[in-house]
């Protein structure tokens, strides 16, 4: 997930928000705001974090009018602090005013993710083991916390369905066993696409390993029985562990050796990053 993927399928989402927010009017700005009179506002950080997610703020305003500037003093990835002026936005105060809230909460969750994330990709520094995101995302903003998770230093998982093969209890269960859900995912999928199998215990780590799956996930399990997991699967196939992954245990995780960390928490738990729009001026009392 990059910044020119996210830019080319953004704008049908941020209407929608917009749309949201703005089903007549805008009452409030309407009401002070009879006419369009150009004005300037500041965006402020009120605390310290990573920022993401600076273009979808941008787009935001230049769907409700074009010809609004946004000048920025710092660009994704870049650790922001409190009180810091990050943008001039300069235009009709009345798209300003209309804009704000919209703008500002994808921004604030996008940068919250990405503070979320690095803090997280810290904790793995020195070891082989890559964070990665998962699919327990927003429904219609994925697009904008998967790219977040990418500013903050972690790794996409499947962006969806369509991606790879990942075999959990349930398709196992439709199958009728591990050795034959691999089995029917390597008739049926592109030679091409990784299998990916969740286990829960040891016996069906064992399974696993016998069916030749790719990638073996290792899911809730004790950090004993995952020592047990490595040792059975010996490098025959990549290892992800996943389940109640935190700051706290990460690090004890990582030293399994694992390949991979898979953690929810960084797009379903993140807390926002505090931004605010201030310091609203009026720069021509003339219409625009």
């Amino acid at each position: 997930m990059n910044e020119i993927t996210l830019l080319l399928q953004c704008d049908d989402l941020i209407r929608q928000a917009l749309r949201e927010d703005i089903t007549n009017e805008d009452v409030s700005t309407n009401a002070v705001m009879p006419r369009s009179q150009l004005g300037q506002v500041q965006l402020i950080c009120k605390q310290d974090g990573i920022i993401a997610g600076l273009s979808v703020f941008a787009r935001t305003f230049h769907l409700l009018d074009a010809s609004t500037q946004v000048s920025f003093a710092c660009q994704d990835g870049d650790l922001v602090k409190r009180g810091q002026v990050m943008a001039t936005i300069t235009g009709d105060v009345r798209v300003l005013l209309s804009g704000e809230r919209v703008a500002l909460n994808y921004l604030q969750r996008m940068s919250g993710i990405a503070t979320y994330t690095r803090d997280m990709v810290h904790i793995l520094e020195g070891s082989r083991t890559t964070l990665l995101d998962t699919r327990k995302t927003t429904p219609n903003n994925r697009i904008f916390e998967k790219y977040a998770v990418k500013v903050g230093g972690g790794s996409n998982h499947r962006y969806n369905l369509s991606d790879g093969v990942m075999l959990k209890d349930n398709h196992i269960a439709a199958a009728g066993g591990i050795k034959d859900a691999v089995a029917m995912a390597r008739a049926y999928a592109p030679f091409v696409r990784k299998i990916e199998v969740e286990t829960e215990t040891l016996d069906q780590v064992k399974e696993a390993v016998e069916a030749g799956a790719d990638i073996i996930m290792l899911d809730n399990m004790s950090i004993k029985q995952m020592e047990k997991a490595m040792i059975i699967i010996d490098g025959k196939a990549q290892t992800e562990c996943s389940g109640n992954v935190t700051r706290e245990n990460l690090k004890r995780l990582a030293d399994l050796g694992v390949d991979f960390v898979s953690s929810g928490a960084l797009t379903h738990s993140a807390p926002i990053l505090d931004i605010s729009m201030k310091n609203l001026e009026i720069i021509s009392n003339r219409s625009i």
